[in-house]
């Protein structure tokens, strides 16, 4: 099948790749404008550009999708299908009907579960076992087309959003070139969403990535995964900004005391450093203060004493 691809993040890479791999013919990708990044603000390309151009296809860098100049380009291309992976803009009804076999999305959840910008963060906030890939027919609605193929995973306990991600991009390039290949050879019936089982991932905010201490220890602990590796779960200690980075749940701590949510039970090289949750306790693995680099505890501590008793949550103006 001759492909237009339109992707833009590293989630999008194995599927270009494995596209790339097949007997489909990529005819060009889509991908969003370069855009400024680091310290220096430098214009840095979309990781899909750069393989893009590595492999040599044509790249289009749209500042907005229905655009004249652009659909033009794109019926000139001429494509059977629309492969989207991660593009990060909604398409327009004039794209969507434009190829044969229409546009399909590579969706990082089990649709309907899941749907919007961020379910691969929160299926491990809310502790999910397993998660997928969905392959969908895209519609005009949010992640609510037909579904082609399924494939999953299993969320293990000390997975983060990192991991995860990585798995469920492998995945979809797999699952993509199958699909393709179901669909070219009309093997391949949609399957209607259940609307009433849906569920949403709305794009995550700076108070998503609070910890909240008066939630439980096993929460605390999947908030953190679900941040990990962006843009990591955060507190206070003092007035200065504390991001966590990995903790564990221990099973049993002598003489924990309880008090109240976010207080420092221990702090350190013999215990570690020990948090009061609403329910259980916290051991804080590694962790990151305001204007340092992310280090394991046991390291952290050495530099910066933590006393016990301490409570760890309140902001600068004492709220």
């Amino acid at each position: 099948m001759k492909v237009v691809f339109m992707g833009t993040p590293d989630f999008a890479l194995p599927s270009l790749r494995a596209l790339l791999q097949s007997n489909h013919t990529v005819a060009a990708v889509v991908t969003q404008p370069d855009r400024p990044a680091g310290r220096g603000k430098k214009m840095r390309p979309p990781p899909v550009k750069t393989l893009a151009r590595q492999a040599g296809l044509p790249v289009y860098q749209p500042e907005k999708i229905g655009e004249t100049g652009f659909l033009n380009a794109l019926h000139a291309l001429d494509p059977e299908v629309i492969v989207v992976a991660a593009y990060g803009r909604i398409l327009p009804k004039k794209i969507l009907d434009l190829p044969p076999y229409g546009c399909i999305n590579v969706h990082a959840s089990l649709l309907p579960a899941y749907r919007g910008a961020a379910p691969i963060q929160w299926a491990v906030i809310n502790g999910e076992k397993e998660t997928g890939i969905t392959i969908m027919q895209m519609d005009e609605g949010l992640d609510t087309g037909d579904i082609l193929m399924q494939g999953r995973i299993t969320i293990g306990e000390d997975d983060t959003a990192g991991t995860v991600h990585d798995l469920l991009a492998s995945l979809g390039g797999q699952l993509l070139v199958q699909t393709l290949d179901k669909l070219a050879r009309g093997q391949i019936r949609p399957v209607p969403q259940n609307h009433a089982l849906a569920s949403y991932a709305p794009p995550l905010t700076t108070a998503h990535a609070v910890i909240n201490w008066a939630n439980d220890a096993v929460a605390v602990k999947n908030q953190v995964r679900g941040l990990h590796p962006w843009p990591g779960a955060r507190t206070y200690l003092g007035d200065k900004l504390l991001k966590i980075w990995r903790v564990s749940v221990p099973g049993r701590v002598p003489g924990n005391g309880g008090g109240p949510p976010g207080r420092v039970l221990a702090a350190d090289g013999e215990k570690g450093l020990l948090v009061q949750t609403g329910r259980g306790i916290i051991k804080i693995e590694e962790l990151q203060l305001q204007g340092k680099r992310q280090m394991p505890a046991a390291l952290f501590l050495r530099g910066n004493p933590v006393l016990p008793g301490e409570v760890l949550g309140k902001h600068p103006d004492g709220g």
